[in-house]
């Protein structure tokens, strides 16, 4: 049911008993019915001062709010024009240096407060009746709840939306509970089916071959030669005679020629 924010009264014009003793009665009815206009014109007059003065204050507040508004936009202004990124050069760390801006905007609270309700609302709630006297109950009751709440509960919408979200809440903690108890169950089960991977074989993978450090070795005598298979590394450097640098074909051609009957072992 809506609130009826205000009322005119009277709200019949002609009805009404037309007192004993009267002479005239179409008279009396057209005077009474005169009356209730004019007292209906007053009350609409008094609603209409009292919507125009509503409207006085919400068109002032805005007033107030745009014009701080202008006075930021005009501060702003000057201070960007006062910039001049040629004549200033501000680095990244500086910026990054710099404290970050911070609105100062002030949050409505309270806004269906007592102080804030309609002149016509308070004039409805104050011309009403006064509800019975039930605190007085509250000295019996064992649960030492107040009496009145059964009767009217100012805090009882509060507290269905308090329990609203607190079960809203629960609801989602167990729905995301749930969702990682089935993500958990589904990655064991595709642990447990797909097949596991072989680890895979290295193949060993055979050294090079250095043929500067040969070259290098056949160069030196026997005795100064770090390498104790000198028999097999000549011979698989004669073998690849045509690979050979100058220098190990000439220790290769002086082998063959003057050293290789002196030395009949190292054949």
């Amino acid at each position: 049911m809506p609130l009826v924010k205000r009322n005119i009264e009277p709200r019949h014009l002609c009805h009404g008993a037309v007192p004993d003793g009267i002479g005239n009665e179409l008279e009396c009815v057209t005077n009474n019915t005169l009356s209730a206009i004019i007292r209906q014109l007053s009350s609409l007059s008094k609603h209409a001062e009292n919507v125009f003065g509503e409207l006085f204050n919400e068109a002032n507040t805005f007033y107030g709010r745009a014009n701080s508004l202008q006075d930021r936009i005009d501060r702003l202004a000057v201070k960007v024009t006062q910039l001049d990124s040629s004549v200033e050069e501000v680095s990244l760390q500086d910026i990054n240096m710099r404290k970050a801006f911070k609105s100062s905007v002030v949050q409505d609270q309270q806004v269906l407060s007592k102080g804030s309700t309609p002149n016509s609302v308070a004039d409805m709630y104050n011309s009403s009746n006064r509800p019975p006297p039930l605190s007085t109950l509250t000295a019996y009751r064992e649960d030492s709840t107040d009496a009145m709440k059964f009767y009217s509960d100012p805090s009882y919408f509060f507290d269905l939306w308090k329990e609203k979200m607190l079960q809203d809440t629960e609801d989602k903690r167990k729905e995301r509970r749930r969702q990682r108890v089935r993500a958990h169950s589904s990655q064991l089960l595709c642990f447990h089916i797909l097949p596991q991977k072989e680890p895979r074989e290295v193949k060993k993978v055979r050294k090079a071959r250095n043929r500067r450090q040969e070259w290098n070795m056949m160069a030196f005598d026997k005795e100064l030669r770090p390498d104790h298979h000198h028999p097999q590394t000549l011979r698989r450097g004669a073998s690849s005679e045509g690979s050979l640098s100058p220098d190990g074909r000439l220790v290769l051609f002086f082998w063959n020629v003057f050293w290789k009957n002196d030395f009949p072992s190292l054949q």
